[in-house]
């Protein structure tokens, strides 16, 4: 039997074995943490040999854990082995030699996580990456050798786009069949704007990281935000803006862009806003001035 080993790290210790290989030599596999440590950063080697995989479940329901940086010796991460970190936002994964693998349901269920990245991607692939296996629900995209390339790319966009023209009530038949103990309310309406919802969230970060993006599949996305923004039938595009992205100006600007704010609905976004998000608010008085053509003196003695 393998023995478990203590190696100490800031905020914890990360448990690790020591596998014997013939043929390439000893190398080291982190099988656990231990600690409340918000950010790790895997050491390259320990007791001199190089640290060569994650075993599985090795980070599972680390609630504290928010980042993660991985050496380039890693080539193997075990079946869910961040699995349940509901506060994860970043991991890296450093360029290496050899093809990075992932098991299954890696980062199952980390909600949070914005940035996945691997073989030193950019910031883009890093977005599109962490929201393949959240938001998308697209495992078969954790693909360290293709992550960033054409097809790559291409592969997101038709799972963006299944997801955008499926029916809203797609997946509520089952939720029902499982009850509320499992899914929480089986409410219909509540079901189907959270499926809204979660097609503006994809929609929104392709288009702020648009490398690739088709001319068409542009024009179609950008037609749902809009026909979801705030005074429409519905308004998950708005909704999502502000509760989820409202300090991020990347995201309202974007919103403005899209052609979201009318003279029509300008009083009930800044009502909406009201005192929580003084630059969102800032944001939309100036906007109101400069593309709305008039300025209300009083409104803006309200910032």
């Amino acid at each position: 039997m393998v023995q478990e080993r203590e190696h100490s790290i800031p905020g914890g210790s990360l448990y690790y074995e020591v596998i014997e290989d013939p043929g390439s030599g000893n190398g080291i596999r982190i099988t656990r943490l231990q600690g409340l440590a918000g950010e790790v950063a895997i050491p390259g080697q320990i007791d001199g040999c190089p640290v060569r995989s994650i075993a599985k479940k090795a980070f599972l329901s680390k609630k504290n854990l928010r980042k993660v940086t991985a050496p380039a010796s890693v080539a193997e991460v075990g079946d869910w082995a961040f699995a349940y970190c509901d506060s994860l936002h970043t991991v890296v994964f450093e360029a290496g030699e050899s093809s990075l693998r992932f098991g299954r349901a890696v980062f199952l269920e980390c909600k949070n996580l914005r940035f996945l990245s691997v073989n030193d991607g950019d910031e883009t692939t890093a977005a599109l990456l962490a929201a393949a296996v959240t938001t998308a629900d697209a495992p078969y995209l954790l693909d360290a050798c293709e992550a960033g390339g054409r097809e790559w790319l291409e592969k997101w966009d038709a799972r963006m786009l299944a997801v955008l023209r499926s029916a809203d009530s797609e997946g509520y038949s089952k939720q029902v069949l499982c009850g509320e103990e499992d899914y929480g309310s089986t409410d219909a309406a509540a079901y189907e704007s959270g499926r809204r919802k979660l097609k503006v969230r994809l929609l929104l970060l392709r288009l702020l990281y648009s490398r690739g993006l088709s001319g068409e599949h542009r024009q179609e996305m950008e037609k749902y935000l809009k026909n979801h923004t705030k005074g429409c039938e519905h308004e998950e595009t708005w909704q999502v803006v502000l509760t989820e992205h409202g300090e991020e100006s990347a995201y309202y600007r974007l919103f403005a862009e899209l052609g979201c704010i009318s003279e029509e609905n300008f009083q009930p976004l800044l009502s909406d806003v009201g005192d929580g998000y003084p630059e969102l608010k800032a944001y939309l008085m100036r906007y109101k001035e400069e593309k709305l053509g008039y300025q209300d003196f009083f409104a803006g003695l309200d910032l």
